[in-house]
């Protein structure tokens, strides 16, 4: 028979029999409980007034609900959490992934401690995290680089329409460049702001001539669900109204150093940023390369889908699916 807690009315009587000046031995005894129990009991419950019966239920229920529940890990879950988080999934998105599929409803915490104790026994786990104590800034060069010269028929963000602003519809995207370490190599970033699908490749240079060549690459199969694109002021992208013409589209700029106006875009580089670090120079860095790192991306369920992945949400709203939007990756 396993063991029972204290009740109440057993606390009420330790209480009233200590008074009376009764051994722990003599109550024991009586409660039919072992002495070890009652001496335990006091020690964690005795308060700058003594031992009281209340004070002395109230703390036992305080430390039991703050006590972390312990949920068994099942070995199958053990190695469905293990091939996700080698996938580069944070633990908050396998989380979230597994409670979607009825799977099991775990803490991140939980999780956390499964990388820690797989690291304390030599294991990898922990190299999958995304921050290992790591910060990133973007370093957005001079103000002459990131002021608005340069471009021709610039439209400032301000004129860009509610339904890409809010997120209503697929088709309005955001677009920037990662460049290597020394300004060497590029690579073209695109997120379309609804599904959070990315597009990326490398790019030949970071010239304006390259980029554009480049985003047209990556765009030329999806052309029909491109409404809007959204730029920094990078002279990169002074080629903007010929991509509007091939693509058919509207483009926009946000204001100078105004990086919060293409989060999504930004936070995402972030992420890239953990297989392509700013102290690699990325003129050797291969369109597989780059493919293999945005599929990562894209296959990992975000919070904010309702840990959906932006391929099963690009898929929900365009009718293409993650095998096709593959297929047109090798195409490029």
């Amino acid at each position: 028979m396993g063991y029972k807690h204290l009740s109440l009315e057993e606390r009420y009587y330790i209480e009233t029999e200590r008074r009376e000046g009764r051994s722990l031995n003599k109550i024991a005894q009586v409660l039919g409980r072992s002495q070890s129990t009652l001496s335990r009991e006091i020690v964690r419950n005795t308060g700058k007034r003594g031992y009281r019966h209340q004070q002395a239920h109230n703390l036992t229920q305080t430390r039991h609900k703050e006590k972390p529940k312990a949920i068994k890990i099942t070995p199958e879950i053990k190695e469905t959490i293990n091939v996700y988080l080698e996938q580069d999934w944070s633990p908050e998105q396998v989380c979230g992934w597994l409670k979607k599929e009825g799977l099991v409803d775990l803490h991140h915490e939980t999780i956390y401690q499964h990388i820690l104790k797989d690291k304390r026994s030599g294991g990898h786990l922990y190299t999958h995290l995304r921050h290992q104590n790591k910060t990133y800034r973007k370093r957005y060069g001079s103000a002459h680089n990131r002021s608005h010269h340069g471009i021709p028929n610039r439209v400032d963000i301000d004129e860009r329409p509610e339904e890409a602003n809010n997120r209503e519809q697929v088709g309005h995207w955001e677009g920037d460049t990662i460049i290597g370490k020394n300004h060497k190599g590029a690579i073209v970033t695109l997120d379309e702001r609804k599904s959070k699908l990315r597009l990326a490749m490398p790019t030949g240079g970071k010239k304006a001539r390259h980029v554009t060549d480049t985003m047209l690459r990556l765009f030329q199969p999806l052309k029909r669900f491109v409404k809007t694109l959204t730029f920094d002021n990078g002279k990169e992208f002074a080629y903007h109204e010929e991509v509007a013409k091939t693509l058919d589209c509207d483009t926009y700029f946000a204001k100078p150093y105004h990086s919060w106006e293409r989060g999504q875009n930004e936070n995402a580089n972030g992420l890239l940023r953990q297989y392509f670090p700013k102290s690699m120079e990325l003129v050797d860095v291969t369109k597989k390369q780059v493919f293999d790192a945005v599929h990562k991306l894209n296959s990992r369920p975000r919070k904010c889908l309702g840990y959906k992945t932006p391929y099963e949400v690009f898929e929900e709203l365009t009718g293409i699916n993650q095998k096709t939007l593959l297929g047109y990756a090798l195409m490029t």
